[in-house]
């Protein structure tokens, strides 16, 4: 979920209770990276003392909601990473995504999107086809093929459970059980009040008949850390 240090409108705090309020266990706070200006996404030195805020929440929150450290960062066109690794590593929820160059071909796409997720702190693919409904269609691209190599490296696929976006649809999501990708949903929730929406994305992995032990943050916080790919 995303907060004021980025395009959110809710500060860290504010989010936690929130996903309190409404029976959650554990958040992780993932802003956008610096290639997303207007999103007044962070750069390296704004990521890390943003790491040290979320983590002071998290203490504050004295064990009733984990507040895990993260970021969104951006998938560059040739497939690199927008921020350093030195910075990735101080976080505990990296999830890569596209948000530019959504034209290219369907080669330079797939080969960009498994560049990025070779990268060893990528533990999540952020909205692997990044459709939005109505307005966006999905990216050309080979999504059996990042979805078998995210399988074989450990890489979770992000269920965005937002309206807009329902990305992965219920075939892909059927395709990543059957390849063996870990799936992971969550409310990409830029304000408080979008918690609720969490109930479209549940709707959408029912459709590709896919149960709580498909979806690894159906898990307690710890076992849910462990359950993605490991950190370097």
């Amino acid at each position: 979920m995303h907060t004021t240090a980025t395009d959110g409108h809710n500060s860290i705090r504010e989010m936690a209770d929130a996903s309190l309020a409404v029976g959650f266990r554990y958040i992780a706070i993932t802003d956008h990276s610096k290639n997303l200006a207007m999103t007044n996404g962070l750069d390296e030195k704004r990521a890390l003392e943003h790491v040290q805020r979320i983590r002071a929440v998290d203490r504050e929150m004295e064990g009733r909601i984990r507040v895990f450290t993260g970021i969104e960062v951006d998938i560059l066109a040739d497939g690199a990473l927008d921020l350093e690794d030195e910075v990735l590593a101080q976080m505990e929820m990296v999830i890569a995504s596209v948000h530019t160059h959504f034209a290219q071909s369907r080669e330079e796409m797939t080969q960009r999107i498994l560049r990025a997720i070779e990268n060893p702190y990528v533990r999540i693919l952020g909205h692997p086809t990044g459709r939005l409904l109505l307005r966006r269609e999905p990216f050309a691209l080979d999504l059996g093929l990042i979805l078998r190599r995210a399988a074989e490296l450990g890489v979770a696929v992000e269920h965005n459970a937002a309206p807009e976006r329902l990305d992965l649809n219920d075939r892909d999501l059927r395709l990543a059980k059957e390849l063996g990708c870990k799936i992971v949903i969550d409310s990409d929730s830029h304000d408080a009040r979008n918690l609720g929406k969490m109930e479209y994305g549940l709707r959408q992995l029912r459709r590709a008949w896919l149960g709580p032990d498909d979806v690894l943050n159906t898990l307690e916080a710890d076992a849910f850390l462990a359950a993605l790919r490991p950190q370097p």
